[in-house]
C-alpha cells in the first residue's frame, strides 16, 4: 500500500528538481502535483477538478510558502482549521530563510520547515530524506489515503 504525496509548487525549476530528487530516492509513491494554493485546497477538499478523487488525505503535503492565488500560510491555516484535514502532516518546503516565515509556519502548526538548498546534491538529499520519512517511515493519521499498486 502506497500513500500519495501532495506537492504544491509553482516554480517549474523547483518542481522538476523536487520530482528528480523524489525519483532518485526510489519512492514508488504517487506524487500529486498542484501549482497554486487554490488548487491545493480544491484537491484536499475534493472539489472542482478533484471532486471525483478517492476519499482520504495524502500521507504528506510538501507545501511551498510563496504561491499564487492562495499562499502557503493560508493553505496551512485552512488545513489546521478543517476537521478532516487537521492531522495531515505538512512540510513547508521553501526558499525563504526569513525568521518571520519560519516562526509563523510553526505557530500555525506546520510539522517541518525545510529551506530548499541551493546546491543540487544537497537538494536531492534533503528531498529524498523528506520523502522517505513522510512516505515510508511515518505512520499517517487515520483517514490518510492508501494506494495499492496495481498489478501489471
Amino acid at each position: 500500500m502506497l500513500k500519495p504525496i501532495l506537492l504544491v509548487e509553482d516554480n517549474p525549476n523547483d518542481l522538476e528538481l523536487t520530482l528528480i530528487a523524489l525519483s532518485k530516492s526510489q519512492l514508488a509513491n504517487q506524487v500529486i502535483i498542484v501549482r497554486d494554493g487554490a488548487e491545493a485546497l480544491d484537491y484536499l477538499h475534493r472539489r472542482g477538478d478533484y471532486a471525483a478523487r478517492p476519499a482520504g488525505n495524502p500521507a504528506v503535503v510538501l507545501l511551498d510558502l510563496k504561491l499564487p492565488k492562495v499562499d502557503g500560510l493560508e493553505v496551512l491555516r485552512e488545513i489546521r482549521t478543517t476537521d478532516g484535514l487537521k492531522p495531515l502532516p505538512v512540510v513547508m518546503l521553501t526558499s525563504s530563510r526569513e525568521e518571520q516565515d519560519l516562526v509563523r509556519s510553526y505557530e500555525m502548526g506546520v510539522n517541518a520547515y525545510v529551506v530548499k538548498p541551493v546546491d543540487f546534491t544537497e537538494f536531492v538529499r534533503a528531498i529524498a530524506d523528506l520523502g522517505i520519512f513522510w512516505a515510508v517511515l511515518n505512520e499517517p493519521p487515520p483517514g490518510s489515503q492508501r494506494y495499492i499498486k496495481p498489478n501489471k
